[in-house]
């Protein structure tokens, strides 16, 4: 009776291991997906300066 219950122990501390594996994963995967959006964010921010650049050198050239 002993080996079965042994059996039975390891096998919730495995999943109890692989449950704090998971939780970790999903933080680090939530973490990412916030670098992402800021990221795109000031990517958006930037191509929208440097259009507003462009249009701006535009007439400058054409001014001359």
């Amino acid at each position: 009776m002993f080996w079965p219950m042994l059996a039975v122990a390891v096998g919730f501390l495995g999943l109890a291991v692989l449950a704090v594996f998971a939780a970790r994963v999903f933080r680090e995967a939530q973490r990412l997906g916030r670098q992402v959006e800021d990221s795109a964010r000031r990517i958006d921010r930037a191509a929208g300066e440097l259009e507003r650049a462009s249009l701006s050198a535009a007439r400058a050239v054409d001014s001359l």
